[in-house]
C-alpha cells in the first residue's frame, strides 16, 4: 500500500466507529476510503461540510455541501 496522502477535515464533530479517534488526524492512502470514511462520519452530509484533502497538493479532492440552511 502506498504512503498516506489523504485527511478528512471538518468545522463540524465528527462521529463514527471509523475514526481511529476524535481528533480524526489518520491519513488514508486511498482516495476511495477517505471520502467514504468522511461521509460516514458525519450525523448529516447535507448539512454538515466534510472535506477530504489530498495533502501533497492541498487541493480538496472531496467535499460535502454543508451549507447548514435549507434551500
Amino acid at each position: 500500500m502506498g504512503s498516506p496522502q489523504y485527511r478528512i477535515e471538518s468545522r463540524d464533530s465528527l462521529l463514527g466507529s471509523l475514526l481511529p479517534s476524535p481528533n480524526f488526524s489518520h491519513l488514508y492512502a486511498d482516495r476511495s476510503l477517505a471520502v467514504a470514511v468522511a461521509v460516514k462520519s458525519v450525523a448529516d452530509p447535507t448539512r454538515q461540510e466534510v472535506r477530504v484533502v489530498h495533502i501533497p497538493s492541498g487541493e480538496i479532492v472531496f467535499r460535502t455541501t454543508g451549507s447548514g440552511k435549507a434551500s
